[in-house]
């Protein structure tokens, strides 16, 4: 017997209350934005700048005794990694230690360094410094403004694609829905002051992708019915399209989130923040491709592929409560 989340031959309205779906999307868009504008993004060591140092240890790298280590020097946000090398010998135990840059400088001073080797030899005797590195705020405002960009190129070459694959009414549509998710992912990271750094940016453009992928395979049967009912209103060809590919959408998003939450669960403080993200893109690009995505398409309306003239073109919402 095969697990069925979703029932064959749904049929159910999506866009019965559009005008709620569209409220609550723009809702959120703004408690994001004031969120943002009010308190800003909890910048991690790659946007604010700090020192890495990388450690090497005979002994068993444990990342909860050398944080507890270091915490009593006080020295803010501390992000300690594990480097795992298939060269390393077995008693070569190699770690990143990075910490955000002080109050008085760029860069840790001799003597912190120092403390910090004191404190790490006390639970891993004889631990080695090999290397120590500062980046600055200068790099680190680079840093932001490549990221920024990065995001921007990924959602305009989405416009580019979509818009030739299809036509410009599903471009407006899916750079609708990505724009959506982008800017609530910020907002949630904004209001709940999750540490924001570069992982979280891979995780951004890891949602483009995501949110894009479902709302391609909407997109694509919703082509596929105009041609198939020609005389079928598009809020009704939108309603097949959706439930037919529902199943599909339900399944996808249900096995991902399982797997992210199992992350997100078991895999520690290094990479929460960056699970966190995915949890939350997953389920908000599934709801954009939905009720963001398509209601867009249904307010600009779409040529069908035929000559003679009929009103199915242009806005539909008139159509939606009959």
């Amino acid at each position: 017997m095969r697990l069925k989340l979703v029932p064959e031959g749904t049929s159910f309205d999506f866009f019965k209350r559009w005008k709620l779906w569209l409220g609550i999307s723009a809702l959120m868009v703004v408690i994001g934005f004031a969120s943002f504008a009010l308190q800003g993004l909890n910048f991690g060591i790659d946007f604010r700048g700090g020192t890495t140092i990388r450690t090497e240890a005979e002994q068993d790298l444990d990342i909860g005794t050398y944080r507890d280590a270091i915490a009593p020097l006080g020295l803010g946000d501390i992000t300690i990694t594990e480097v795992f090398d298939p060269t390393f010998d077995d008693d070569q135990h190699v770690a990143m230690i990075r910490i955000e840059a002080q109050q008085d400088g760029e860069a840790l001073s001799s003597q912190v360094i120092a403390d910090v080797q004191a404190v790490l030899d006390e639970v891993a005797p004889g631990i080695k410094f090999i290397s120590v590195e500062s980046v600055g705020p200068k790099v680190s405002g680079e840093l932001v403004q490549t990221a920024v960009l990065a995001v921007a190129l990924a959602i305009g070459a989405v416009l580019i694609y979509i818009w030739l694959r299809f036509e410009w009414q599903f471009a407006l549509g899916a750079v609708a829905a990505l724009v959506h998710d982008v800017i609530l992912t910020i907002g949630v990271f904004s209001e709940l002051q999750i540490k924001f750094d570069l992982a979280i940016i891979a995780a951004l453009l890891t949602i483009v992708g995501y949110s894009l992928n479902d709302t391609v395979v909407v997109f694509d049967r919703v082509r596929e019915n105009l041609r198939r009912y020609k005389q079928k209103p598009l809020s009704e060809v939108l309603n097949i399209s959706i439930n037919e590919t529902l199943s599909r959408t339900v399944m996808t998003s249900v096995t991902t989130l399982l797997a992210l939450i199992s992350l997100y669960v078991l895999g520690g403080d290094v990479i929460r923040g960056f699970v966190f993200a995915m949890i939350w893109g997953v389920v908000i690009g599934t709801y954009s491709s939905i009720f963001v995505a398509s209601t867009i398409l249904l307010w600009l309306g779409v040529k069908r592929d035929w000559s003679k003239p009929d009103n199915t073109t242009g806005n539909q919402f008139a159509k939606i409560d009959a």
